[in-house]
This record gives C-alpha cells, structure tokens and sequence, in this order.
C-alpha cells in the first residue's frame, strides 16, 4: 500500500476521519510555509490535527512506513523542522486551547498554542509564564529547546516552568510525563527538544504579574556603541533579578514616524524588561537611556502581553530569508566586545539582527543535570540573526554569519542554543554541544521512547544502541 492509498484509507475511515492535505490538494502550498522564506520542502502527506486522535493516527501513518515525521507549532524554527520532504507532517495549528487555574497557579496548553494564546489566558487573573519574545512563536518548539525570555531572571527558562505533559510516543502511545510519572521523559523534554514525540499538551507553572510593566528600549547610534555597551555590561551585571534584557544591533526603518536623522540608520539598542511595579522598573531602568542623546527610543509602560507582540511585525511568516547561530560566551570583556563591533559592521544586509544577550538571576540557578537543558554556567549569549530578502544573496549573507560565529568561537563556552541553529547542518556537533555530559543520558530516553529514530526532524539525538 503506498502512502497516498494509506492516507486516503485514514482520511475517509468512518470512526475517525482525518483532514489531510496531499501535494495536489488546494491549500498544500499554504499549509507547508513555515517562518523562514528559505525553506521549501514537500512533505507526502499533511494531518491537519484537530485532536489527540488525529495525532495518533498521523504518528501511525509515519511509523508504518518508516518515514520522518515532522511537527509544526508556530513554524518559527529557522531550520525547518516544523515541514519535513518525503514525511508526513503533523499540523497542530488548530489545537490552540489554554485553560487556566487562577488558584492552582498552573495553565494547561494543547500543542499548537502560540504565546499569544496563552498570554491572552493567563492575563486576566494577574499571571504569566516565561515565553519567548514574539507572540506568534509556537510554544512547542520554544519550550522543548529551553526558551529564552523576557522573565528569565526572576522565572527562569520556559523549560524551568514546564510541570507536565501529555505526548504521543513512537509507538502512538499518549503518555503522561510529570514529576511523579514517567520523570525520565519530562527531564529529557525539560531542554532535549522535538525528539521524544507529539506533546499534545503543556502544563506551566504560573507567576503573579503587575498589570504594567516597565520595557526600556533606547536606541542608540551604532558609531557610539564602543562608548555605550561597558556602560551597558556594567549596568546588567550589577541589575537586580527583576532585569531582563539584551543589547541589539539592528536598523531602523525608513518610518514616517521617526526622525528624519533616524531613518535608516544603523543603532545599538538596549532592550530590558523590568518585571515588577512599573515606577520601580522606571527608575531602575532610567540610567539606560542616559547615555547621551538617542536617535530613538521606544521605552514605555505597558502591559506584559502588549511586551510580547513588540516584535511580531518585524518578522513576519515566510516573507524573509533568515540564518541564525548563536553561542554562550565566557565573557563579554573589552576584547569579545571589539570583535563583535567588528563584525557587525561588516553584516551586508541591512535587516539582520545581532544581539549580546545577559543571562543571570533565576535561570542561572539550575543545577545542570536537573534539566536536559544542561549548565547554566554561560553569563551571556551572542545570537547572529541574519536576514535578508533576495535568493541571489544567501551565499553572502549565510558566509557572513557563519564567520562571524567561528570568529567568535575563541570566547564561547563550547555550547550553543539549539532554537538558533542555522539551517541545522553539522547537526551531531551542535547537538553534542548543546547537551554536553547530559547527551548520554538522552540517548538513554530516546532509545526507550524512540528506537528508531521515527522523531528526526530536530536537533536529532540518536537513540543509544
């Protein structure tokens, strides 16, 4: 039986018709873009899942034919991995709900909520949990890898506030993995990524919240970012808990609404979320955008939810080319500081992004074998964000970011952040250091959950023989 025979058998079985798309039906080309415009490939088969049933029958699809089964969330992974070529891929975008427990403190999320999803859910009784720093980012791809974001210091990682969740196995098992169930799993989810199966659902830990918060973004010129960023790198080592945030390189655009002499112009902007009492964040904050005058500055007060769509429209889906690497840093003295400012210079495209993210506070507090995710030794990140629009300019801007990430290597700590992992080439070295001594033990998992590798479409950890 091929697979379109498979598929059509699935889709029209009376107990439990699937949607599918197949590579002739209208809306295929739509429901196989993902976030990043380089990526254009063509699964056999597309499950468009509704529910834990539909999950199960499209793990099933995949594992009696032996192909790679892909898992699309939000799709923002800049590898890919949410679309796989000559696979079946799972498109959890219709299972979005979120239920909260004000009391409990906890929120449930199916497997393809966005961010905003549960921001939205959880707002209302004062609460959040840790996400990433755009609302329309999966919250599958982003837990699953760790999860950078605005409330680290005082919340840690996502993978920090991930208490449960429900997965369909390899074996189109729904297994339930928490402290007291199945605690290998959720450890080896707790930073080991897409590799272990379907997570059907999340349950996260939830923190009281202010209704306003204080987000400070001075954007100063690139020329002077020699003079601003050890005033910066002063400020974030010695900031409080409550203190999240990174310094970016970026452009600004050609907008109407800001100065003329601030269009277009290259900047070093100081983005920091003060999680607590606006008037504290205020005035904790204040001696960013202290710095001699600013060419803009779009600090504010304002709810949290509102933080988190900040970004959104500067990356909208499949519009750009995109190839991001990152790497932690040993430090980010004098030297780093010098060689990053020049390399930055020498970006070709004026859309990229490259950010000096600090990490501290609560997420540096976890012992590394208490997560997959591994030691939280790493006081900063460098993440090289390269985008751009034109097919004719990826050799130039891919060769940009990957010298400038092996330049860099020099002041690494030998371990990198698998959400920002290129287009995932090299894929067992960056694997082996992302995870370190805690690789073993992942294999060890993914052998009992996965044995044959059915789950590939990630940062692949193999199963141990």
């Amino acid at each position: 039986m091929t697979l379109i025979d498979h598929a059509a058998r699935a889709a029209t079985e009376p107990s439990r018709p699937l949607n599918l798309l197949m590579p002739s039906d209208e809306g295929y080309d739509d429901a196989r873009v993902v976030w990043n415009g380089m990526i254009d490939r063509k699964p056999d088969c597309i499950v468009l899942c509704r529910d834990v049933a539909d999950v199960v029958a499209g793990v099933a699809i995949g594992a009696e034919r032996s192909l790679p089964v892909s898992i699309r969330c939000g799709g923002h992974n800049v590898a890919g991995y949410a679309v796989c070529d000559a696979g079946v891929m799972l498109d959890l975008s219709a299972m979005r709900e979120v239920r909260v427990d004000p009391v409990g403190r906890r929120a449930w999320a199916e497997g393809g909520a966005r961010w905003a999803d549960v921001d939205r859910a959880t707002a209302p009784f004062g609460l959040a949990t840790p996400g990433g720093l755009i609302s329309e980012t999966g919250i599958g791809g982003l837990t699953l890898s760790g999860g950078i974001g605005w409330l680290r210091g005082r919340h840690g990682l996502c993978v920090d506030n991930l208490m449960a969740v429900e997965i369909v196995t390899a074996d189109g098992r729904l297994v339930r993995a928490s402290e007291t169930e199945n605690p290998d799993l959720l450890w080896a989810l707790r930073g080991g990524g897409g590799n272990f199966g379907v997570v059907t659902e999340f349950e996260f830990a939830l923190h009281a919240i202010e209704p306003e918060l204080m987000f400070c973004a001075p954007a100063y010129p690139e020329e002077r970012a020699a003079e601003v960023l050890p005033l910066w790198r002063q400020f974030m080592e010695d900031a409080p808990d409550a203190v999240s945030g990174l310094a970016e390189f970026s452009t600004l655009p050609d907008d109407p609404s800001l100065r003329v002499e601030a269009r277009g112009r290259r900047v070093i902007a100081l983005a920091t979320v003060f999680d607590g009492p606006a008037d504290e964040g205020e005035r904790v904050l204040a001696p960013l955008r202290g710095y001699g005058e600013c060419l803009a500055d779009f600090s504010g007060r304002m709810p949290y939810v509102a933080i988190q769509s900040l970004y959104d429209t500067l990356f909208p889906k499949g519009r750009d080319r995109c190839y991001w690497k990152s790497l932690y840093l040993r430090s980010f003295d004098d030297a780093v500081m010098h060689t990053v400012l020049s390399e930055v210079a020498a970006r070709p495209s004026e859309m990229t992004f490259v950010s000096v993210w600090r990490f501290a506070g609560a997420m540096t507090r976890v012992a590394p074998e208490a997560t997959a995710f591994g030691n939280r030794g790493m006081p900063w990140m460098l993440s090289i964000d390269g985008i751009w629009s034109n097919r004719s300019d990826d050799e130039r801007n891919i060769g940009w970011v990957r010298r400038f990430w092996s330049t860099m290597q020099k002041h690494g700590t030998g371990r990198v952040y698998l959400n920002f992992p290129g287009l995932g080439e090299d894929a067992g070295n960056l694997v082996a250091a992302a995870f370190g001594k805690n690789l073993t033990r992942l294999q060890d998992v993914k052998r009992r959950y996965d044995p044959t590798n059915l789950f590939r479409m990630n940062q692949n950890i193999i199963p141990a023989e």
